[in-house]
């Protein structure tokens, strides 16, 4: 069990005049042993934030670290955060058989011999709940939901401490989505890993997960445990997302204009708007509240609650005066 925490990362694309800011100053925390789920809409960053976890995303600000230690300093050959990618048919190699994917993941120094490697490869496969007889087949003779589980396989054959899962479901049929889910969840227990688990389905991360984080245009706008963040979501954002999910929540959680919100267009990632960057789509903004041109001009986040239930925000939760900022 070891703890992955993003410190103030940023990811840029593009050159310094132009290009696009990824992910902005994002500073979170995947606890030892935790499942953190993070959640938005397309375009948001989280992909991007697990890629830079993993490296495969330029770190432009800010650090990755694992139990303290920076992610790009640690020893050529330790992979201790193992990534499986939203889309089982383009992440496994189709010239490779199942077993030859999985083995190739295995630290080099662990299995010398390749008796040693097949032992471990139908291991492996036998822990997704797949027959070790499949580890001489090609991807392309599988399943989704078989191929999902060798990335599972995959991923767990590196050793690692820490597993981002970045929408694992979401290229699955509905049929499949359950095993799969019950797999991660079975195994992140069986196995004591910390784990960021990505999800655009806020039903998803409520099972799955212990905290729950909500990105917008490249920040943490809530953070906490998720029962206390969907249960009693206190951005805005979070409960247009709510909104959006009829089956996790009552009518009660719609916001004071839900035209306001869900119709409007998200604002363009290239130039993120001043101050709070959900404001022009805030049902507690400005765009509802004239009065409230704070939420236009001052970053909430420089302000943002520090405790177990984090939220960037000026006016956060339901009821409150629209004559006044948060103290």
């Amino acid at each position: 069990m070891k703890e992955l925490r993003f410190e103030e990362l940023s990811v840029h694309y593009g050159g310094r005049r132009g290009g696009l800011t990824a992910v902005d100053g994002v500073t979170l925390t995947v606890p030892p042993g935790q499942v953190v789920g993070l959640v938005g809409e397309s375009g948001s960053g989280k992909s991007s934030l697990a890629k830079a976890a993993v490296g495969l995303s330029p770190v432009s600000a800010g650090r990755v670290l694992l139990d303290g230690a920076d992610v790009r300093r640690l020893p050529k050959g330790h992979r201790p955060l193992q990534m499986v990618f939203q889309d089982p048919y383009s992440s496994l190699d189709p010239r490779m058989t199942v077993g030859e994917s999985i083995a190739e993941a295995m630290p080099r120094d662990a299995y010398r011999r390749a008796s040693e490697r097949r032992e471990e490869v139908a291991r492996l496969l036998g822990l997704v709940n797949l027959d070790p007889a499949l580890g001489g087949l090609r991807p392309s003779r599988m399943s989704g939901g078989q191929r999902q589980r060798v990335g599972l396989a995959r991923a767990l054959a590196g050793r690692p401490d820490v597993v981002i899962a970045d929408e694992v479901t979401s290229a699955l049929d509905v049929s499949v989505q359950g095993t799969v889910l019950n797999l991660v969840k079975d195994l992140q227990r069986r196995l004591n890993l910390s784990m960021l688990f990505i999800s655009h389905n806020l039903a998803v991360v409520r099972y799955v997960s212990d905290v729950v984080a909500v990105m917008y245009l490249g920040r943490i706008v809530e953070a906490g445990p998720v029962a206390q963040v969907l249960g009693d979501p206190q951005h805005p954002y979070t409960r247009d997302l709510l909104a959006a999910s009829p089956s996790l929540h009552d009518s009660d959680l719609l916001a004071d204009d839900p035209a306001a919100t869900g119709d409007a267009e998200p604002a363009d990632p290239h130039d993120p708007p001043a101050g709070c960057r959900y404001h022009p789509r805030c049902p507690l903004g400005p765009a509802v509240h004239p009065g409230r041109t704070i939420c236009g001009t001052t970053d909430p986040g420089d302000d943002a609650d520090r405790g177990v239930h984090q939220v960037a925000c000026h006016f956060p939760g339901a009821g409150i005066d629209p004559r006044q900022p948060r103290a």
